[in-house]
C-alpha cells in the first residue's frame, strides 16, 4: 500500500510511518492484481484494516463519475491506498452537511491531501521549494505584511526555513533544532514547529514582523495520470477529446488547447502521418508515462490507432519558453527570473538523470511554459522516434538527424548520446535564456559550426551575460564530457546563484 507516496512523498514517512511498512500477505495478493494490470475493485463492502484520516490540500473537481469531489481543508478517510498516484477514499462531513445526491466516496489524487496532524497538512508549510520560489509566492498580490512559510532548508537537509513578507521584501530565516526543539535563538525553543508558529503569531519576538496568515498557495499540483482509470489503460478514445483552440505548429504536426471528457483542459499534439512509427513512439510512451516529476511535462495519455496520433499532456497555457522569451512576456523578464527557470530546468533533468534517461533534444523550444512562471521539460525521449526533416538538423548515420546546433560534438561524431550529450544542450539552452530566444551560432550554417567546435569555438559571452553564468555554460561545453558537471550540481549551482550568508536573517540580533 501506499506505493505513491513511498516514491514520490519521502517528506511524509515520519508523519504517516504506515505509508511504509511492509505489506501483509493480503497487500501482496492484491498488488499482484495491480502488478498484472488489473484494476481491483475499491473496498466498498469490506472493512479495511487500515483507515486514515487525511485533509485536502487544494480544491479537487471530479473528473469521471468515479472521483470524488472535495475542497481545501474538507477532511476524508482513505479506504485503499494501492491505486498508485489514485486512493478510494470517503469524504467525513458533519451530521447534515450533505447535499442531495452530492457522492461520498471516489477515488483523489494522492498528490492533493495529506494526513491529519501531519506537518504536510499545515497551510503554512510548503515543503522543499526554493527561495526564488518561497520569494515569489511571497510577493504575489493577495499576501500581507506578516504572510510567512516554513519550508524544508535548501542547504542543510533534515532542517527548516522561515520566509516572511515584511510588507517590502522577503526576509528569511534559519529554523534551528537540537535535543530541546525548534528554535530561531536559543533563548526560546520550541517542541513542535506548531508551537513555534503559534507563538511567533502572537510575538514578534526577533522578527521583523509578527506573523499573520500563512503565504497564499497558488501552484496546484498535477495529477499524474487523467483519471484513476486511465493509470495503466493509457490508449482512450479520440472522441473523448475536444480540440478548442490551435497555439502551435511544427514539423512534426500542431498542438492544441483540448478538453478531456468534458472536464479535464489538456494538451493535445497531432503528429503528421508518418513524423513516427507508431510502434517505436509506443514502446518510448511507456517509458515516458512512468517519469513523474513537477518539472516534466506529464504524459497522460495517447491516441494511435489511427492517423494522426494524439499525445495528451498536461497543459502549460503560455507555450514553448522559446516564444515565450521572444515575446513580450520575456521582455518583462530579468536576470532572478532567468535564473530561475534555468534551475527549474536543471531539476527536471536531473530526475531524469536520476532514473538514467537521456533528453536527446533539450532546447527552450522543447521547454513549456504554465501559470505562476513554472517551468516544464517536454518532449524527453521522442527525439529518438521522430523522423526530423529541416535544415537545422545533421545526419550522422543513416536515419539518425540531429539538431546539430543544440547537439553535443560527440553525439554529432558518432552519435553517441548520454547525459553528458544533454548537459552540453543544457548550455545551449542558458544561451537561448539570457539572450531572449537568440539563435546559438547566428550566421553560421550547421556544417561549419561542427568545424568550429573541433577546433575549441565556443559561442562568445552574450553583453548582457554575468560571468559567473557564461563560466557554468562553458562547463557544460567542456569537450570531455566526463568533465561537464551533473545536472544535480547544476541545479544546485543555479537555486544557490549569488546566495551567501546574508540572504537570512539573524534573530538574534533582533531579540531584545
Amino acid at each position: 500500500m501506499g506505493n505513491f507516496c513511498r516514491k514520490h512523498c519521502i517528506c511524509m514517512q515520519r508523519c504517516a510511518p504506515w505509508l511504509f511498512q511492509e505489506s501483509d500477505d493480503g497487500d501482496n495478493t492484491a498488488q499482484a492484481g495491480v502488478d498484472a494490470g488489473i484494476p481491483l475493485p475499491p473496498p466498498r463492502d469490506q472493512k479495511p484494516t487500515n483507515r486514515h484520516n487525511f485533509v485536502a490540500l487544494f480544491d479537487y473537481q471530479a473528473r469521471t463519475i468515479d472521483d470524488l469531489s472535495f475542497r481545501t481543508g474538507d477532511k476524508l478517510e482513505v479506504l485503499d491506498t494501492s491505486p498508485e498516484g489514485w486512493w478510494y477514499a470517503t469524504l467525513l462531513l458533519d451530521s447534515g452537511s450533505t447535499q442531495p445526491g452530492q457522492t461520498l466516496s471516489g477515488y483523489i489524487p494522492a498528490n492533493y491531501v495529506a494526513p491529519v496532524q501531519s506537518i504536510e497538512a499545515e497551510p503554512w508549510f510548503f515543503g522543499p521549494i526554493t527561495r526564488a520560489d518561497t520569494e515569489k509566492q511571497l510577493l504575489c498580490p493577495g499576501n500581507q505584511a506578516g504572510a510567512f512559510l516554513i519550508r524544508e532548508s535548501e542547504s542543510q537537509k533534515g532542517e527548516f526555513s522561515l520566509s516572511v513578507f515584511d510588507g517590502a521584501v522577503v526576509k528569511h530565516y534559519r529554523i534551528r533544532k537540537d535535543e530541546e526543539g525548534f528554535f530561531l535563538s536559543r533563548k526560546k525553543t520550541f517542541k513542535t514547529l506548531n508551537a513555534f508558529v503559534d507563538y511567533y503569531t502572537n510575538n514578534s519576538d526577533g522578527l521583523c514582523v509578527k506573523l499573520s496568515k500563512p503565504c497564499i498557495k497558488k501552484k496546484v499540483p498535477t495529477p499524474f495520470d487523467l483519471s484513476y482509470n486511465t493509470a495503466d489503460k493509457w490508449e482512450i478514445d479520440r472522441n473523448s477529446l475536444q480540440l478548442l483552440k490551435k497555439l502551435g505548429s511544427g514539423q512534426f504536426g500542431e498542438v492544441w488547447e483540448g478538453l478531456w471528457n468534458n472536464t479535464t483542459p489538456v494538451a493535445i499534439k497531432t503528429l503528421k502521418p508518418g513524423s513516427m512509427d507508431p510502434k517505436d513512439f509506443l514502446r518510448e510512451a511507456q517509458i515516458m508515462k512512468n517519469l513523474r516529476h513537477a518539472k516534466l511535462i506529464q504524459l497522460y495519455a495517447v491516441c494511435t490507432l489511427e492517423d494522426p496520433i494524439y499525445i495528451i499532456t498536461e497543459l502549460m497555457r503560455h507555450g514553448s519558453l522559446l516564444e515565450y522569451l521572444q515575446n513580450d512576456a520575456g521582455s518583462q523578464l530579468h536576470l532572478p527570473e532567468q535564473i530561475d527557470m534555468a534551475a527549474q530546468v536543471a531539476s527536471g533533468m536531473a530526475y531524469l538523470e536520476s532514473q538514467n534517461y537521456i533528453h536527446r533534444d533539450l532546447a527552450a523550444r522543447n521547454v513549456l511554459v504554465g501559470e505562476h512562471n513554472v517551468y516544464k521539460v517536454a518532449d524527453f525521449g521522442l527525439a529518438r522516434v521522430f523522423k526530423l526533416e529541416n535544415e537545422n538538423v545533421y545526419e550522422a548515420k543513416h536515419e539518425t538527424k540531429l539538431p546539430v546546433k543544440w547537439t553535443a560534438p560527440e553525439a554529432i561524431r558518432s552519435n553517441k548520446f548520454s547525459i553528458k550529450s544533454d548537459v552540453w544542450s543544457f548550455g545551449i539552452l542558458l544561451f537561448e535564456i539570457i539572450t531572449y530566444g537568440k539563435m546559438p551560432y547566428s550566421g553560421l550554417m550547421g556544417y561549419q559550426v561542427i568545424q568550429k567546435l573541433d577546433k575549441g569555438y565556443r559561442i562568445p559571452k552574450p553583453d548582457n551575460c554575468p560571468n559567473k553564468l557564461y563560466e557554468i555554460m562553458l562547463k557544460c561545453w567542456n569537450a570531455e564530457p566526463k568533465d561537464r558537471p551533473t545536472f544535480e550540481t547544476l541545479q544546485w549551482e543555479l537555486e544557490d546563484y549569488d546566495m551567501d550568508s546574508t540572504c537570512y536573517t539573524d534573530a538574534n540580533a533582533f531579540v531584545k
